[in-house]
């Protein structure tokens, strides 16, 4: 657009019009280059995810790897158990085996160095549940129907549905891998659903205690909370409604040093990471915004030699200052919202006609996300993780 930088902008509409044609001459740009990054994370060790909820499968490409590290096959299996479908009665009933299917990068069990590429195959789809022109509330049907020009694949949300978290908790399985082989343990427990709270973590986190809590099919520190959040699941289902709820996640044997300032802060990347997960509205380190409640000399972590190292006495910051680890725990807390598909009639358009419509949303839904999107956040966190220390 020649002259376009000499505009006088003298009132709001030369503005929009301006900016209108600005939109214009780079739709090529925003194609070729937006788009083809959109679905790629990390600096030393890049994610790229793949598919759709309804297409033949997902899938995740993993670059940047170190060769030579085994890989565990069963407890990778076990990861992705715990993630899927159909499994509780918690959960949707929709049954996927979410077996992984590797097609590169992995030779003789152990990594080659090459991009590591694995695929998830989809089975047990219902499309016919689906309406085209009647966007869900709550769901990216209406934002990714303007955005792509009404392309997009609605499928059970396509690219943007929940489904998309297979193969990003495969890429944590192995990614968890890696950090213990570096002596960094990732692990995460329910901390709410609805209104009924789970213990928070102490300063004294251990390796033990995260794996406890992974191989629980209902990860909670009070064992006495689980049947309360569990009534509460139930009622949202039996009311053709859903709850949310908040999931604490911590890494123990993160050394100190890891992270850098500003941009690239450990906050800043967990962040990036975090709010790619569906359904995920709030992320808080440590005491988060309960902080803005307490005096510097109550919130400071106040520091001590500890077996011939520095420690803090407290971990009111959850193990980072200023984007850099400490050396403490890393704790942090996600929320996630309530499942947007439900049975209860809500209102919404028809886009085809542009009219006022109602929408029952039909299918298998989970009446609680949380449960399952635990394993989820423990993937993400051991990505950003493994990308920080690479």
């Amino acid at each position: 657009m020649k002259g376009a930088g000499s505009l006088c902008v003298k009132n709001n509409r030369a503005f929009i019009v301006f900016c209108a044609a600005f939109r214009y001459n780079n739709t090529r740009w925003n194609e070729r280059g937006e788009r083809r990054m959109a679905n790629v994370w990390g600096n030393r060790c890049k994610v790229s995810i793949f598919g759709e909820s309804h297409g033949p499968g997902l899938g995740v490409v993993i670059d940047g790897l170190p060769a030579g590290q085994t890989l565990d096959m069963e407890a990778v299996r076990a990861e992705m158990a715990r993630r899927a479908p159909g499994t509780s009665a918690f959960a949707t009933p929709r049954r996927e085996a979410d077996e992984v299917e590797i097609l590169s990068g992995l030779f003789e069990g152990k990594t080659t160095g090459a991009p590591l590429c694995g695929i998830i195959r989809n089975h047990n789809t219902r499309s016919q549940d689906y309406e085209k022109d009647l966007p869900r509330p709550g769901h990216a049907d209406y934002t990714a129907f303007v955005k792509y020009g009404g392309f997009a694949d609605y499928r059970g949300g396509g690219h943007f549905s929940g489904r998309i978290t297979a193969p990003l908790t495969f890429a944590g399985a192995v990614a968890k891998q890696f950090l213990s082989a570096a002596g960094v343990t990732v692990g995460a427990h329910i901390a709410s659903i609805a209104d009924v709270q789970d213990a928070r973590f102490g300063t004294e986190i251990d390796p033990h205690m995260l794996l406890r809590l992974g191989a629980s099919a209902f990860p909670v520190l009070d064992e006495e909370k689980a049947p309360l959040m569990q009534a509460r699941i139930q009622q949202a289902r039996q009311s053709a409604d859903s709850v949310g709820g908040v999931i604490e996640c911590a890494a123990c044997g993160l050394p100190a040093g890891t992270g850098s300032p500003f941009f690239e802060s450990l906050e800043s990347r967990l962040s990036s990471m975090l709010f790619s997960v569906p359904a995920v509205k709030g992320i808080e380190f440590g005491d988060g915004f309960a902080l803005t409640q307490l005096r510097g000399s109550e919130a400071n972590d106040a520091f001590y030699i500890k077996e011939g190292g520095v420690a803090t006495k407290t971990n009111h910051n959850g193990g980072i200052n200023g984007g850099i680890s400490n050396g403490m725990p890393l704790v942090l807390r996600v929320a996630v919202k309530p499942t947007p598909s439900i049975a209860k009639e809500q209102d919404t358009v028809d886009l085809a006609t542009m009219t006022q419509a109602k929408l029952t949303v039909h299918g298998r839904h989970d009446p609680c996300i949380v449960v399952r999107a635990v394993p989820v956040i423990e993937a993400a966190v051991a990505i950003v993780l493994l990308d920080a220390l690479l």
